[in-house]
């Protein structure tokens, strides 16, 4: 007989990419044990195979998180692409995640289960950081930005209903663009005031990326929530926006934060 904290403690490790041998390993539980339970575990969130993947609201007509779905786009655009895995029938979303920023990544995989309920979310460990991962088959619906090659060597342009949810939630999409492909700092610099020299901190926030249409969606968003903005062109080619002015970036502090 096992323990049911044992037995949360195996299906945690399974729920995040742990394999059933090596959760099996480390709580000392037969490996098949370890299956049985994660089997249950998908059944009940409706994962278990032969049952119909039901989690496209562009199919389907399922409600959807529209918060939710902006953020997750918006990590997406950042730093994630869609990938078919050798051996798996289902092509997963997946999005890196820095270990110096658990929070960020508690964020994506959040944001995963909203949008597509049900679905088996992720983190597969990398050096340094982490992908969280969401399989489904209505990945491509959901994110019809996906196509062959990098993102900066292809369009990348909104459809109509995804511009709606953005102009909906538009701090959901800016934050997770800044917290994917940016990040805040605190610039210094020192004067001297009445014959002491003293220093002063300025905050900033900083967006890159090297697609000029993800630039150019980013810029569009701030435009309509007025947060002022400029483009930096290091070696003549606009790849980083960043936010400086003491009212744009209070609005930025109140909406978006810095990364945790």
């Amino acid at each position: 007989m096992h323990s049911s904290e044992i037995r949360r403690q195996a299906i945690d490790l399974v729920r995040a990419g742990v394999s059933n041998a090596e959760a099996g390993r480390r709580l000392q539980v037969p490996a098949g044990t370890i299956s049985y339970w994660a089997h249950l575990d998908r059944a009940r969130r409706g994962e278990s195979p032969g049952r119909p993947d039901r989690s496209c609201p562009r199919c389907d007509g399922r409600p959807l998180d529209r918060a939710a779905y902006s953020l997750l786009l918006g990590f997406y655009l950042g730093d994630g692409h869609i990938v078919q895995a050798s051996g798996h029938r289902v092509p997963s979303l997946m999005i890196t995640c820095d270990d110096k920023w658990p929070g960020v990544m508690d964020a994506v995989e959040q944001a995963m289960r909203a949008v597509f309920p049900g679905n088996r979310t992720c983190r597969a460990r990398k050096q340094g950081c982490h992908n969280v991962k969401v399989y489904s088959k209505h990945l491509v619906c959901m994110f019809p930005q996906h196509g062959p090659g990098r993102k900066h060597e292809r369009v990348i342009a909104l459809g109509a209903w995804q511009q709606e949810i953005v102009d909906a939630h538009p701090w959901e999409f800016i934050r997770g663009l800044v917290h994917s492909d940016g990040c805040r700092i605190v610039n210094w610099t020192e004067r001297l005031v009445g014959g002491v020299r003293k220093r002063y901190e300025y905050p900033r926030y900083f967006f890159t990326n090297v697609s000029g249409d993800i630039l150019r969606l980013y810029g569009e968003t701030l435009d309509k929530v007025g947060v002022e903005w400029r483009v930096a062109r290091p070696r003549g080619r606009p790849t980083n926006v960043s936010v400086a002015r003491k009212g744009s970036v209070a609005l930025m502090d109140r909406h978006v934060g810095a990364k945790s």
